[in-house]
């Protein structure tokens, strides 16, 4: 598999995808023709999605189709060369995909080897479940059951920041929960700015900062270009 998994599309106050554009590029090799697919946005026209990416990518020559745009959606996962999924609300793209069916669709393409590029919420259907996002359940999927591209949680937009007078639960404390609760399960905490990239069966962490395992209850950090091919079991 071909997998470039971004925990955001923005890092500090960078351009929309600036900070993966390098990434994005050499995940898709040749490949210069995208399937788009913007079911996260919520508050978002698929339309003005659709050019955003656009926007964003056209410094690379890539042509960018949205998967709406089709009468078929299946068909138009089969036909794809590459697929790239965008951030929002997890919940909201999960319960399209299972809606139009595409969850088998996209994890036979990805098995064969069809680049999948996702951020934010496109990232964390790559993992087992979405049990770890950080999104509000404002739509009930039919399960919480992901692509599995990964045998792991993911969790992006990782911070351990907690605000002065902040009296709820931090990301860690949830993640703790998870943990109790499914203690033979990691998860990879992505901060802003980083990602998981697989290729050639290595699996390896990139970015400017640590990110960390969360297993069995216990915390790692984990270092830039750090391989984490361990964890694909």
């Amino acid at each position: 598999m071909n997998l470039l998994l971004l925990s955001s599309s923005r890092a500090h106050n960078s351009e929309y995808l600036a900070p993966g554009l390098t990434a994005i590029n050499e995940t898709l090799g040749n490949i210069r023709n995208v399937l788009f697919i913007p079911f996260a946005g919520v508050r978002v026209s698929y339309d003005d999605y659709l050019s955003m990416v656009q926007n964003a990518l056209k410094p690379l020559g890539i042509t960018v189709q949205s998967i709406h745009q089709f009468d078929d959606p299946v068909f138009a996962v089969e036909q794809a060369q590459a697929v790239m999924v965008g951030g929002g609300n997890t919940f909201a793209l999960l319960a399209k995909l299972y809606q139009f069916n595409l969850i088998d669709a996209i994890k036979h393409k990805v098995a064969g080897g069809m680049p999948y590029i996702g951020w934010s919420a496109g990232s964390n259907i790559a993992g087992l479940t979405i049990r770890t996002t950080n999104d509000m359940p404002i739509i009930e999927p039919p399960s919480f059951c992901a692509l599995a591209l990964l045998p792991v949680q993911l969790n992006p937009h990782y911070t351990d920041f907690v605000p002065e007078g902040f009296h709820g639960e931090t990301r860690d404390m949830r993640l703790a929960e998870f943990m109790h609760l499914a203690p033979n399960t990691a998860i990879v905490g992505l901060p802003e700015g980083t990602a998981l990239r697989l290729i050639n069966g290595q699996l390896s962490y990139e970015g400017n900062e640590n990110g960390y395992v969360f297993l069995g209850g216990t915390k790692t950090a984990i270092t830039p270009t750090e391989k984490l091919t361990k964890l694909l079991g």
